[in-house]
């Protein structure tokens, strides 16, 4: 059985495949920095988006957000030059329980910080989670946490 579906139709294979290779082509081309633009661009294309697509599939392409844009895995800076990212844009860092720390970013910056920390690849770091401006750190131990706090907040002093 062939698909009819149109190749923008959002569940079919190859339009999902266009669809991330013009989100590339989209921002490899230009400086974006918000989804809605993202969503708006993709859309003037002929693909059927929306906010969430969009956001599955930067998550997907590894897309990370570097100051005010989108950039590639490909055009994203080394693990370790990514911490520049903390130095730059952490704001705080608390303890919020003995596992989870609280990091305050500045505005549209917790996924740069992030994913700097995640590709870091600290030993205290469970996993991340990111917001906007907030991002959850998960430790092991309340061990774990200090030393997670040590290091954020002696990059943050940078």
């Amino acid at each position: 059985m062939h698909s009819t579906a149109s190749p923008h139709f959002p569940g079919s294979t190859r339009a999902h495949d266009e669809r991330r290779e013009a989100l590339r082509r989209i921002i490899r081309d230009g400086a974006v920095g918000r989804q809605v633009e993202l969503v708006r661009l993709l859309k003037r294309a002929g693909f059927d988006v929306t906010q969430s697509s969009v956001s599955r599939d930067l998550r997907d392409l590894g897309v990370a957000k570097v100051g005010d844009r989108y950039v590639l895995p490909e055009n994203a800076t080394a693990p370790v030059a990514d911490l520049r990212a903390v130095s730059t844009f952490v704001q705080e860092a608390v303890p919020a329980g003995p596992h989870l720390t609280v990091v305050r970013t500045t505005i549209g910056s917790a996924q740069s910080v992030a994913l700097a920390i995640d590709r870091a690849r600290w030993p205290e770091v469970i996993g991340t989670i990111s917001g906007d401006d907030t991002i959850f750190i998960a430790t092991e131990s309340a061990r774990s946490q200090r030393a997670l706090l040590d290091r954020v907040r002696s990059l943050a002093a940078r």
